[in-house]
């Protein structure tokens, strides 16, 4: 388990460490002064917290605001305020914050958070991580999968996105809009797959592509994706929807459509 500590004193920050490190000896704790500085472990170094515990009224980014960064990008993530006031609770509430903490806090108030965190969604560590709502994300044993090309990549969105086996005229009309070369097109397609194989292949997971043909598709009882778990009516996946999603891809707007229909 990875849990955030977040607060710009120095001394309440050591006291929260302290108090998460005598509630759970077993886990990796990343300390912050810097809202920022949390935001960019999340958003660029890939690292994807399971609790954030933080402050709310900081310098810079508040942690309310701190708070939606963090789940556009790991929304599965619980985050719990542990502050001074008790004035932000209702707000905290109504954006779904998982808990709300009157400083100081021990390790046994601590440890009932946990417990009752345990109540929730834990991610299968078995299984391929996949997060679609915001931008497009791959995720193995907590780091990011990194694809040899960034078509290989939206290769992989785009067959999770359909759910199903895809042909090479569909693969094609969605990368490549307008390409009257169908030929050429499933010569990339054909280079694409064989670049996604090795890539799983090297996570120890290639029988999660399936191929029938000139059809491809995923395995997806080997995959774990925050819009399935929507589709299939998950309140925390439902929660964890902001009204984005694969937003780097055009192709991805009819299914946004669907789920703000939803």
């Amino acid at each position: 388990m990875i849990i955030f500590a977040i607060d710009d004193e120095l001394s309440m920050l050591e006291e929260l460490h302290d108090a998460i490190a005598e509630a759970e000896p077993n886990v990796t704790i990343f300390d912050f002064q810097q809202a920022r500085d949390a935001l960019e472990t999340v958003a660029e170094r890939k690292i994807l917290p399971d609790v954030v515990f933080t402050d709310i009224e900081m310098p810079g980014i508040s942690g309310m605001n701190l708070a939606m960064g963090i789940k556009l990008h790991a929304p599965s993530a619980k985050i719990i305020f542990v502050t001074g006031y008790s004035q932000y609770a209702a707000e905290a509430y109504r954006r779904r914050i998982n808990g709300y903490m009157l400083k100081p806090v021990d390790a046994r108030q601590i440890r009932e958070e946990l417990d009752y965190l345990q109540e929730f969604y834990k991610p299968d560590p078995a299984k391929l991580q996949v997060k679609c709502f915001g931008t497009f994300e791959v995720y193995w044993q907590g780091k990011a999968v990194a694809f040899e090309r960034k078509q290989t990549k939206e290769l992989f969105a785009y067959l999770i996105d359909r759910n199903s086996i895809c042909s090479s005229e569909d693969i094609a009309d969605a990368l490549w809009e307008g390409e009257l070369d169908l030929a050429a097109c499933k010569t990339r397609i054909r280079s694409l797959v064989y670049d996604l194989k090795n890539t799983l292949a090297g996570i120890g997971l290639k029988d999660i592509l399936l191929r029938k043909r000139d059809r491809i598709g995923l395995h997806t009882g080997k995959i774990e994706c925050d819009y399935y778990r929507f589709l299939k009516g998950d309140i925390q996946a439902i929660n964890a929807f902001q009204g984005e999603y694969m937003t780097q891809y055009s192709w991805a707007e009819p299914t946004l459509g669907k789920l703000l229909y939803r």
